[in-house]
């Protein structure tokens, strides 16, 4: 009960806090600095701590490192490595262009305003700007091979591996002192783990696998939470949800899919190749149907998480942008006066996110041991008059549906 009401007292405390100070962050955007809610939710090549004021160009942005594998003109391969996308500018190796306007700093620009390239109308476009972290950066001679620089998204993912990494491996020197093995788990942290663990092994992983479980365990582990921890970081105050970029969530429906194939067993092959209970002249168009269905699992998988996880934030940064937008529409006034309604969806929305980092971990999860499953499943029947044992790909893509 006691934790119950400190937990309302703190959401109550958040409420009233973000009423007061939203709508003077409106004003700040009615003088001209407008709420880039698409951009919070993207990556960039910095950590957004907005609206704080820190970092070297006082905006509330710390510049992450940029890492590039180049080409230079007579062909030989090189890494070029700086600390900010502003000093690969300045020190006068790459080029910054704006994508808003297409007007290039270049290389050889020094002092205050570097980057102000030198006809007249480009001056003006860059005048002052020192935001290069939203500029695609062109090497001043040669060409950029792999563009391997740190993004705000990657290194939350590495934050949430660190993470994972720490609490897990914390947890198995307790079960090696026996904590948990010959006594009774101790602590709040092992006994939530021990829980999560439990819950993935014997109602995720057991039902779908079989005796195979224990193979695939440690992945499935390792993916939930991964993922669940990636989601979780993304909900703090000036974090970033490393799901909600497809690239990350794409690597591990990857992943997901080389192990269902490589661990394919020789009817799941059979299914493919040669699906039993189908007239021969049926074969030749179902067959690329399948291929193609391999790698749709995959693909929906990435996209299904990075949607959720992108949809949320989008929804919540937008209710916020109400008072922004009404702030620099009707004034102050306006802004204050629509806050609390704004707040409430938005603290609501808020709740409804941390529900949903859970629950798109338990998908993910529940779906790459589904799909394992089924590839390294073993059937009674041999041959294609065995009807009752197997059943025909349109049934299996209605359980993987259902």
């Amino acid at each position: 009960m006691i934790k119950t009401f400190r937990f309302g007292t703190s959401l109550f405390a958040a409420a009233i806090a973000m009423m007061v100070l939203a709508p003077m962050a409106a004003q700040g955007a009615s003088e001209g600095e407008d709420l880039d809610i698409v951009g919070h939710v993207a990556d960039g090549y910095y950590w957004d701590f907005s609206p704080l004021k820190i970092g070297t160009d006082r905006k509330g942005k710390v510049e992450l490192p940029r890492i590039f594998v180049v080409r230079d003109a007579e062909g030989g391969l090189g890494v070029d490595f700086f600390w900010s996308s502003t000093a690969a500018v300045h020190a006068g190796h790459y080029t910054a262009v704006w994508a808003d306007d297409g007007h290039a700093a270049p290389a050889e620009a020094e002092g205050d305003h570097a980057g102000a390239a030198p006809d007249e109308h480009t001056e003006a476009a860059v005048e002052g700007r020192h935001d290069y972290y939203y500029a695609a950066l062109s090497p001043a001679a040669g060409s950029v091979v792999i563009d391997m620089s740190i993004t705000r998204q990657l290194l939350f993912a590495w934050f949430g591996m660190l993470l994972v990494a720490f609490l897990f491996i914390r947890l198995a020197g307790r079960y090696k002192a026996g904590i948990g093995r010959t006594s009774a788990p101790k602590g709040r942290l092992q006994n939530m783990l021990e829980t999560l663990v439990l819950f993935v092994r014997d109602e995720i992983a057991r039902p779908n696998l079989g005796d195979k479980t224990d193979k695939y365990l440690p992945y499935l582990l390792t993916v939930f939470f991964f993922i669940l921890t990636c989601n979780l970081l993304g909900l703090v105050p000036f974090g970033a949800t490393a799901t909600s970029n497809i690239m990350v969530t794409a690597v591990l429906a990857t992943i997901t899919f080389v192990l269902t194939q490589l661990g394919g067993s020789r009817d799941h092959w059979m299914h493919i190749f040669n699906p039993p209970g189908v007239p021969a002249f049926v074969k030749p168009i179902l067959i690329p149907v399948e291929l193609l269905g391999l790698f749709t699992k995959p693909i929906a998988l990435a996209i299904r998480l990075f949607a959720n996880m992108t949809a949320g934030h989008l929804v919540i940064l937008s209710l916020i942008g109400l008072i922004f937008t009404f702030g620099s529409l009707f004034g102050g006034v306006a802004g204050y006066g629509v806050a609390p309604i704004s707040v409430a969806f938005a603290l609501f929305i808020y709740c409804l996110e941390l529900l949903v980092s859970f629950i798109q971990a338990y998908v993910f999860t529940m779906l790459s041991a589904l799909f394992i499953g089924m590839a390294v499943a073993q059937h009674e029947h041999h041959h294609e008059e065995d009807q009752h044992h197997a059943p025909g790909m349109a049934e299996m893509h209605e359980a993987v549906l259902e």
